[in-house]
C-alpha cells in the first residue's frame, strides 16, 4: 500500500489551522499528516499542542524552503512514498489528493501540481499577469515546457523528489526550482483543481513583496539557473 503524507507548512495560521487539520482527520483519515509550525509568533503552536495534532515545531521562522526541507526529511525517515504539500490557510482541498496521485501513477511524473489553470484561463489581474510572465520565462528556458500554475502550493512529490527536496541544499518550492528541475529531466504534470479563497488571516504577499518576489524569480529563472550544477534525475539517488 502506498503511503501518502500530507505536509502542512504553517506560519501564523492560528485562525485557519484547526479547520484544515480537522477536515483531514474527519474526512480523509486514509492520509497521514504533519503540521510544520514554522516559528509562528501567534497561537499556531499552542493550538497544535492543545489539540494533539501531529506537528513539527520549528523553533525559529526558517521560511517555506526550510519548512519543506524539514517535512521532506520527516517523510523520508518514516518511509513515505509520496508527500502532498497542503497550505495551512485552507485554500487547498484535500478531495483532490487521489486525483493527483492517480495522475502521477498514470504519467510516471515526479511532481504533480494542483493547478487552477490546467483547463481554465487565468483571470486578468496584476498577480496573474506576473504568473503569466513566470510561465513564459519557464517555457523559454526549458525548450517549450509549459506550467500554467507556477505559484500553486498544492503539489504531490514522489519518493525521488522527497529525497531531493529533503537533502539538496539548493532546492526551494518556488517557480525557479521548477524550471531547474525540468532542465534536469524531472517530469512535472498538472491536474485541474479548484482552490478556496483565504477566509481568515493575512497573506504575507502584499503589492510590494509580490513585485520583489517576481523580480527575484525572473532573475533566477532567466539567469541564475544556468550557473547551478544540474543533477540529472536518473543519477540522483540518496540512501534512506
Amino acid at each position: 500500500m502506498n503511503k501518502i503524507l500530507v505536509m502542512i507548512p504553517a506560519y501564523n495560521e492560528a485562525e485557519n489551522i484547526e479547520k484544515v487539520v480537522d477536515n483531514l482527520i474527519e474526512n480523509y483519515p486514509q492520509y497521514d499528516y504533519v503540521v510544520l509550525n514554522d516559528g509562528s509568533t501567534d497561537d499556531t503552536r499552542k493550538i497544535c499542542a492543545r489539540r494533539g495534532y501531529n506537528f513539527l515545531d520549528l523553533p525559529i521562522n526558517v521560511g517555506l524552503s526550510g519548512a519543506i526541507k524539514s517535512g521532506m526529511r520527516y517523510a523520508n525517515c518514516y518511509g513515505y512514498d509520496y508527500v502532498l504539500q497542503l497550505d495551512g490557510d485552507g485554500q487547498h482541498d484535500p478531495a483532490y489528493i487521489e486525483k493527483l496521485w492517480k495522475c502521477m501513477e498514470e504519467t510516471n511524473a515526479d511532481i504533480i501540481i494542483g493547478s487552477r489553470f490546467k483547463t481554465e484561463r487565468k483571470p486578468f489581474t496584476m498577480r496573474m499577469i506576473g504568473s503569466q510572465l513566470l510561465t513564459a520565462a519557464i517555457c523559454l528556458t526549458t525548450r517549450g515546457k509549459y506550467i500554467g500554475d507556477v505559484t500553486s502550493g498544492m503539489r504531490l512529490f514522489n519518493k525521488k523528489m522527497i529525497k531531493r527536496f529533503g537533502y539538496d541544499i539548493h532546492y526551494s518550492p518556488e517557480p525557479d526550482t521548477l524550471a531547474y528541475l525540468l532542465n534536469c529531466g524531472v517530469k512535472i504534470e498538472e491536474v485541474q483543481v479548484t482552490m478556496h479563497e483565504r477566509t481568515a488571516g493575512v497573506s504575507y504577499l502584499n503589492l510590494r513583496s509580490s513585485a520583489w518576489y517576481m523580480m527575484k524569480m525572473l532573475f533566477s529563472i532567466l539567469i541564475f539557473q544556468w550557473v547551478r550544477v544540474r543533477v540529472k534525475e536518473e543519477s540522483d539517488v540518496h540512501n534512506s
